[in-house]
């Protein structure tokens, strides 16, 4: 997985916010040759994390999938005590089912085998219609979306500081520029998969701003507030509805507070 950091992303000092969420996150087709190199890893004294690699919504509800060590129980945990269980196939496979439920809710998610607990990067984000994003520390939020073979936004993260990285999907190995209020402010190529994490080169001020990315296959365009986020006196995290969509401020393993504005695309 691409992750790219923005120079802007600092933590701040809510250490014990962020040990809250942790701690309430964090639980105490595979072919032959990658199945080997998993067990072998293992045997190793590396156990590598488990992967989310694709949703599917159905049924009010949305099935998680991805890859694991064979035979690894898996877990996801959020701060309010919902839990979800699965467990790995012989071939490393997983998937479990989440109720979708009003608002949004966050995820921890880990594998466990042996005895050995090992956490995943990022935060598994469900929301009320069904989205589903991985939101990582100091780097752009990976939504789970269609392919497209033009560039479409789907998420701007944004610290305290104003650091910010542009994400979203376009066509494999696109070459792209995102312009804040028609100035370059930084480029990149969506990676293998269509996917894009643009970090901008200069912190974005206070305000509203017009955000465009293009490149091969095409343009796209939205607008956003960038607001700094309130103290999170309820928890780690708060998530409300804003006319691009989610605005969600969440407290990093580093004790920052990161906001994350999830872009409504096909009316969801």
């Amino acid at each position: 997985m691409i992750r790219i950091r923005s120079r802007g992303f600092k933590p701040s000092i809510l250490v014990v916010a962020a040990a809250t969420l942790l701690t309430a996150c964090d639980p105490g087709g595979q072919g032959d040759a990658k199945r080997t190199e998993k067990i072998d890893s293992a045997e190793a004294g590396y156990l590598p994390p488990p992967a989310l690699e694709s949703v599917q919504r159905a049924g009010g509800r949305v099935t998680l999938a991805g890859a694991a060590l064979p035979e690894a129980d898996i877990r996801l945990g959020s701060p309010d005590g919902e839990v979800v269980l699965g467990k790995a196939d012989p071939e490393g496979r997983w998937s479990v089912a989440v109720p979708i439920q009003p608002g949004v809710r966050l995820f921890g998610l880990s594998m466990t085998r042996d005895g050995r607990t090992v956490q995943a990067e990022g935060y598994v984000m469900v929301s009320e219609e069904g989205q589903v994003a991985l939101l990582r520390a100091g780097a752009g939020a990976w939504r789970l979306a269609t392919a497209s073979s033009a560039p479409r936004i789907l998420a701007v993260d944004i610290d305290r500081a104003g650091g910010a990285v542009v994400s979203g999907v376009a066509a494999p190995g696109a070459g792209l520029n995102v312009r804040i209020d028609r100035v370059v402010s930084g480029g990149g190529r969506a990676d293998d998969k269509g996917r894009f994490f643009i970090a901008m080169k200069d912190p974005m001020s206070r305000g509203p701003h017009d955000i465009q990315i293009g490149g091969e296959g095409g343009e796209d365009q939205v607008t956003i507030a960038a607001t700094p986020p309130l103290a999170l006196n309820s928890g780690p995290v708060r998530a409300e509805r804003v006319p691009t969509g989610w605005r969600i401020d969440w407290v990093t393993p580093g004790g920052g507070v990161q906001t994350t504005l999830l872009i409504r695309r096909d009316g969801r």
